[in-house]
C-alpha cells in the first residue's frame, strides 16, 4: 500500500466536474479520482479549516465512531474496476479492526476529518496513477528487464489516460485548492 495525501481538489470551469488529486507521500505519482460536487466541497472545507454551521455527514460519522469507542485507523483505496474506484474504511475498536466498504470520496472526506492515512493499493496506482507535467519524460520511465511486460500494459493504459491527463492539466484550481505553506 502506498501512503497518499490529498494534494488538491480541482474543478473544470467548463463542465464543473470535480476531481480529487491524491499524491503519493514518497513519490511523484498522482491519483486522480472523479468525485461529486458535495463530496469535493466537504473535503475542501475540512482542508481549509472551514466549519459548517451544522455537522456534515462525515462529521456525524466521525462522532459516531468515536462515541462507540473506535477511531478511523486508515482509508484504503483497494481496487479499480471498469473505471470505478473502490475503498474501505478501517476502524479500530476495542482491539479489533473493522473494514467497511465505501466510495473513495466518502472515505477521503472522513479521513481528512479523522486525520487518518489514505493508502492506495500498488496495483491501483500502477493502473491509474499519473505523473503530472512529466509527459515528455517517457525515456526516464523506460522499464528494464522483468518490468517490461507490465510497462507495455501501461502503454495501453497511457493511451486511454491521455485524454484524462489532458483534461486534468486544463483544470483551473479554484477555492478548493489546498492552501500550501499555511
Amino acid at each position: 500500500m502506498i501512503e497518499t495525501v490529498v494534494e488538491s481538489i480541482r474543478v473544470s470551469l467548463v463542465t464543473q466536474h470535480r476531481v480529487v488529486i491524491l499524491k503519493e507521500v514518497e513519490g511523484e505519482r498522482h491519483l486522480p479520482i472523479w468525485i461529486g460536487a458535495y463530496e469535493a466541497e466537504a473535503i475542501a472545507m475540512e482542508l481549509q479549516g472551514v466549519t459548517a454551521a451544522r455537522p456534515l455527514p462525515y462529521d456525524l460519522m466521525r462522532s459516531l465512531i468515536g462515541d462507540l469507542g473506535g477511531h478511523v485507523e486508515r482509508i484504503l483505496v483497494t481496487d479499480l474496476s471498469q473505471d470505478v474506484f473502490y475503498a474501505r474504511i478501517v476502524i479500530a475498536q476495542n482491539g479489533r479492526e473493522v473494514e467497511i466498504d465505501s466510495r473513495p470520496s466518502d472515505a477521503i472526506a472522513l479521513a481528512v476529518r479523522a486525520k487518518a492515512p489514505i493508502l492506495v493499493d500498488e496495483a491501483v496506482m500502477e493502473r491509474a496513477g499519473v505523473t503530472l507535467g512529466a509527459e515528455d519524460d517517457d525515456e526516464e520511465d523506460e522499464p528494464s528487464g522483468a518490468e517490461r511486460p507490465a510497462a507495455l500494459e501501461g502503454k495501453v493504459d497511457e493511451e486511454r489516460l491521455s485524454v484524462f491527463r489532458d483534461f486534468i492539466n486544463s483544470l483551473d484550481l479554484d477555492d478548493f485548492d489546498r492552501k500550501k505553506g499555511n
